[in-house]
């Protein structure tokens, strides 16, 4: 334990039940004896109500050149928003633009223990998307031209965007075990190639970058046929490369499918600089109460471990998470929620470190 360096956190606790559950995935991993060395940093819906912006550059500059990784909790209010009708303290524009994290990895993983709506799910649920992060149509987030008449948004896809989110999905691939039904491993472009031309070019760049990689499947879904699928046939799937609209919204069918929102991690990754949430919102209807599901955050705080080299504290974690759930000690209401609250599910996780 001794050998392995001390990482720099920024924690970006967030709005809403932003700060409860990084209050959590930081117990956690002080539970599992990660070595890392905690920054708190302000951004999201409150800080743009004192200052009017969603994050300072000065936190965006120490962000880009001073920590190893960051730790964001979910941000946002309904009633902040811009001019526009926009959200304005939501942070993907500013942080995914400004450090270059191109690839947003959400893996959805039925865990032991979890519910499950599908009758479909025989062979599991284990599945990441990986979708584009930079361009594609929220390219044009606070750029849409228009009057009271109509309003157009631009979808952009470059191919330097594309060949980079395409092999960082095959690479994922090459170091997963394939898909649960058949242990294929294979990438599965999700396009509207047979309606838009910027989606025919995503796919045209993904054949290019499949040709590299002939260890690995191959595979395609128009994108209304994937949202079927996800729920029809969910164990074909290992990983989904896509635009970024479209991994937006798939990415929350599939949470459907394994318990709901709080069961999502994700990463936002580059080649210099990456974070790491919940796929979900700040519900500020429950900030507070002791009633949100801190199982995305842990799982977050695990991704970043692994990102950053630590791989075995990362799968103690993970272990950890899924041993809680399939011994009973994390239970979900139907709305969601973690019978006993949120601190007694961190407990759970934190009881089921060393098995």
């Amino acid at each position: 334990m001794g050998s392995r360096p001390q990482f720099s956190i920024a924690l970006i606790p967030g709005d809403g039940i932003g700060p409860e559950l990084v209050e959590s995935a930081v117990e956690v991993l002080r539970a599992a004896s990660a070595d890392l060395h905690f920054t708190t940093e302000d951004g999201g819906a409150g800080t743009f109500r004192r200052t009017g912006t969603a994050l300072s550059p000065e936190v965006l500059h120490r962000i880009r050149n001073t920590y190893d990784g960051v730790l964001k909790g979910p941000v946002g209010l309904p009633d902040v928003r811009h001019p526009d009708g926009t959200e304005a303290g939501i942070l993907g524009g500013i942080l995914r633009g400004g450090l270059d994290t191109y690839a947003n990895v959400r893996p959805i993983t039925l865990l032991p223990g979890a519910a499950t709506p599908l009758r479909s799910a025989e062979s599991g649920i284990d599945y990441v998307i990986v979708r584009e992060n930079t361009e594609g149509l929220y390219l044009s987030r606070g750029r849409g031209v228009g009057n009271d008449r109509a309003v157009a948004d631009q979808l952009l896809m470059t191919r330097e965007g594309t060949e980079r989110v395409v092999r960082f999905a095959f690479e994922l691939a090459r170091r997963r075990d394939g898909a649960p039904a058949d242990r294929v491993r294979r990438v599965t472009c999700v396009d509207k190639s047979n309606v838009l031309r910027s989606f025919a070019f995503f796919r045209a760049i993904f054949d290019e970058i499949a040709d590299e990689y002939p260890d690995i499947e191959r595979d395609y879904r128009y994108a209304d046929a994937a949202g079927h699928d996800l729920v029809a046939d969910p164990g074909h799937f290992d990983v989904l490369v896509m635009e970024n609209f479209l991994g937006d919204i798939l990415s929350d069918v599939g949470a459907a499918t394994v318990g709901g929102l709080g069961m999502c991690p994700s990463g936002n990754i580059g080649d210099h600089a990456a974070y790491f949430e919940p796929i979900h919102g700040s519900a500020p209807s429950i900030a507070g109460q002791d009633k949100a599901n801190p199982t995305s955050q842990i799982l977050a705080a695990a991704l970043m471990l692994e990102h950053l080299g630590d791989r075995s504290t990362a799968v103690r974690i993970k272990d950890a998470v899924a041993r809680a759930y399939r011994q009973g000690g994390v239970r979900l209401l139907p709305d969601g929620c973690p019978e006993g609250g949120t601190e007694a599910a961190t407990r759970a996780v934190i009881d089921a470190l060393d098995g």
